[in-house]
Parts: C-alpha cells; sequence; structure tokens
C-alpha cells in the first residue's frame, strides 16, 4: 500500500512522457501562406488571368487558408521596385522582365538586351532552354525560386512623328526605363535622347511631349494606347520581351510539398500560355491599331541590313557592361550553332 501512489505517479509521468513525444513527432500546423505578387502587366491582360488561374490551382493544393494576391499595372512601382519589395518582404513573388530580373541576377539580361540578336522565336527558346538550368541555380543562390519564364513579343518603335532609318529616331526624345544608366550612357554617346521613366508615366509623356518614341510590343502599346499619341511604328523586331515568374525562396519553403509541386506545375502552363498567346496576338494586335489609323512603316530587305550594321556597332558597348562578357559570347556561341543545325 505504500507503493500505490509512487506507482500512480510514475504511471501518469509516463503517460505525459509519451504525449509529449507523440506532440514532437507531429509536425507543426503550416501557418497559412500568403503570396503578394507584383506586375506592370493590365488588369485583365491575358498575363493576369493566368496568374489568377496559376493561383487558384495552388490554393487548392496548399489548403491551410493561404491566399494570393496580385498586383496589376505597377501598382507596387517599377519592376526595380517590385524587386525592392520583395527584399524586405513587402512582396514575395512577381512576374518581370529582364528590366527587373537583372536586377536579381544580371546575366538574365542576355536574353532581351541584345538588339537584333535573335532572328525568331525558336532562337530565343533554344538559347533560353540552354541557359535555363545555369541561369535557375543563380537566382535561387540569391534567393529567389524560378516557377516558369515567358515572353511577350517583339519590341518595336511607336513614335509621334514618322521614322524608319537609325538616324531619324536621334533626333526624338526616347524612353527608358528608369534604374538604367549604362544604357542611358550607352544611348547619348550614340546620339540618342533618352528619358528615363517609370512604365506608368509612358502614356502621359507621350501625350504631353516629354517623349517623343517608345519601344514597346504591339500587345502592350495597344493595352496601354500608346498608339493613340504615337501613331507611327517601324515594323522592325528590334529585341524580345522576355520574362519570368519568381518567388523568394522564404515564401518557397513555408509552402507544403503538395503546394509547391501545384505551384511549379501550374506556373509552367501559365508560363507556356503568356508565351504561345503574346506571339500570335502580335499581329491582332498591330491590325486592331491600325484600325485606330496606326501608320506602319514596313521593314525593306536594305533598311533591315542597315539597322543590323547598326546594332553590330553596339555590341562592342554592350558586352561587359549591360550583359556580362561571359554571358554575351555563350549568346553568340549558341546562336552559331543553332543556325549551323538549320
Amino acid at each position: 500500500m505504500t507503493f500505490a501512489p509512487r506507482h500512480r505517479f510514475m504511471k501518469l509521468a509516463g503517460l505525459i512522457a509519451a504525449a509529449l513525444a507523440i506532440g514532437l513527432a507531429q509536425p507543426a500546423a503550416a501557418d497559412p501562406v500568403k503570396l503578394r505578387l507584383g506586375t506592370l502587366a493590365p488588369r485583365n491582360s491575358l498575363y493576369h488571368r493566368a496568374l489568377l488561374e496559376m493561383g487558384e490551382s495552388w490554393k487548392k493544393a496548399q489548403a491551410d487558408g493561404s491566399s494570393i494576391t496580385i498586383f496589376t499595372d505597377g501598382a507596387q512601382g517599377g519592376e526595380i521596385d517590385t524587386v525592392k519589395r520583395m527584399r524586405i518582404g513587402q512582396l514575395n513573388g512577381g512576374l518581370l522582365s529582364v528590366v527587373g530580373l537583372r536586377e536579381i541576377e544580371p546575366s538574365v539580361s542576355a536574353l532581351q538586351t541584345m538588339p537584333l540578336m535573335f532572328r525568331s522565336w525558336a532562337e530565343v527558346d533554344y538559347v533560353r532552354e540552354k541557359l535555363r538550368p545555369a541561369m535557375e541555380r543563380k537566382f535561387l543562390d540569391k534567393g529567389y525560386v524560378v516557377l516558369s519564364w515567358g515572353d511577350a513579343g517583339w519590341v518595336r518603335f511607336f513614335s509621334r512623328s514618322p521614322a524608319a532609318h537609325p538616324q531619324d529616331y536621334k533626333r526624338m526624345k526616347m524612353f527608358t526605363w528608369a534604374g538604367e544608366p549604362e544604357q542611358m550612357e550607352i544611348m547619348k554617346a550614340l546620339g540618342y535622347q533618352p528619358v528615363s521613366l517609370e512604365t506608368s508615366d509612358i502614356l502621359p509623356a507621350l501625350q504631353t511631349g516629354l517623349i517623343e518614341v517608345v519601344p514597346a510590343t504591339p500587345y502592350y502599346a495597344l493595352a496601354a494606347q500608346f498608339n493613340g499619341p504615337a501613331p507611327y511604328m517601324l515594323d522592325l523586331d528590334w529585341a524580345p520581351i522576355v520574362g519570368a515568374l519568381v518567388v523568394t525562396r522564404k515564401a518557397w519553403e513555408a509552402m507544403t510539398p503538395a503546394g509547391q509541386t501545384a505551384l511549379r506545375e501550374a506556373a509552367a502552363r501559365a508560363g507556356t500560355e503568356m508565351r504561345n498567346k503574346a506571339r500570335a496576338e502580335v499581329d491582332e494586335a498591330v491590325a486592331a491599331m491600325v484600325k485606330r489609323g496606326l501608320k506602319v512603316t514596313p521593314l525593306t530587305p536594305a533598311l533591315d541590313a542597315e539597322w543590323r550594321d547598326f546594332a553590330a556597332t553596339i555590341y562592342p558597348q554592350i558586352r561587359g557592361k549591360l550583359v556580362p562578357a561571359e554571358t554575351f559570347d555563350e549568346v553568340t556561341r549558341l546562336l552559331a550553332e543553332y543556325r549551323a543545325r538549320k
């Protein structure tokens, strides 16, 4: 009888220890993940719709009360601002073009900042896929997960007055993205007049004459109504607008494995949809703007050769300044390889 209380105490202690052990063995319930993505893409555009569809697929798999908010139309600032907000945790993802992506990893600039280097989407796809594994490792090392790659069409020049030759644009004030001092330096050295602005300021700047020419894709020019104050377009595929959907590594690691898998798969589908639709809608966008008064300057073989000769004079200034030298050389090697096979 004298040992009964001790026995009961030991039994209770054993039950408590077992309960604690079971509790420690169970993973803690994950906190809801709140994804906040920034983009310059217009609300209700094909890019916005693809992101919304992706978000729904992710939320179903994450299934812990998580949510996704997409800030369109540059509501969080320009792309450089978006990257800054990701770094301090105000945003944890973004659909960015090379303008923003190179703030994280400079080598990505090779996909967009080498004018007239690419002659077709097939060449862009080939080079991107060859560079992709190494680029994505670099992004991961810097705290970002690349979920998918996309593009938004070829950049063409929209201007307030007619222009066709490289020399013609020197008399016009040309938009350039804010936060690109190296590009402004190169443009000024070539005799051009760059004006640094955020994307949201382009339309009022065109309307007031602060700028007179803007490089833009036809789809974006139509959506943003650039064709009104800038009714002339040169039919020259200057450079592709290439982008990627990225999230911070911190946000990625906060997701469940099921959420990660669903997000990566849905993002891959969104990237493919964006590429296919954006490429297909270039001609439709131009046709729509022509109905509204856009005047297209055709690209003759002689004019094409003139522009390519001009681009060749720029490459030595781009290499090592806007694009890392080793990446520039790798792109030219890959293009030579691709063209030799074709």
